[in-house]
């Protein structure tokens, strides 16, 4: 705690041996123990205090940066779900689409060949007796 040599402690207990008398010392060693132990105690809660602090401290930043760490996750998830349902509703419209028009297409297929056979029934005839068809 102070950084007092052994020289300097012989000093300080000759002085308050001289001062104090042989008779009080030991009271006033003992109260003075007592009272540094005391202070030691307090310089110790307070240090103790202090790193406490400072560890919250760095518990309420790193909670901070997961917060911003997992909304920005969220953000970039959501995008890219966003841009996943897109191309999914995209190739489903597509899909549709080319469906739609294969329909279309099978239908004017079978309208020409309706008025083809309206236009010419010996043709559909001849054909159906080559193939054995009534």
């Amino acid at each position: 705690m102070f950084d007092i040599s052994f020289a300097e402690i012989v000093f300080i207990g000759v002085v308050a041996l001289i001062v104090i008398g042989p008779q009080r010392l030991p009271g006033v060693a003992r109260t003075t123990g007592q009272l540094l132990g005391k202070l030691q105690r307090y310089v110790n809660d307070v240090k103790a205090d202090i790193n406490r602090e400072i560890q919250l401290e760095e518990l309420k930043s790193m909670q901070d940066e997961l917060a911003q760490s997992m909304s920005n996750l969220e953000s970039q998830v959501n995008a890219q779900l966003k841009q996943t349902e897109n191309e999914l509703n995209n190739s489903l419209q597509e899909q549709i689409t080319t469906t739609s028009a294969d329909a279309d297409l099978d239908t004017l297929t079978e309208d020409k060949q309706l008025n083809s056979e309206e236009k010419h029934p010996e043709k559909v005839t001849a054909t159906a007796s080559v193939t054995g068809n009534p």
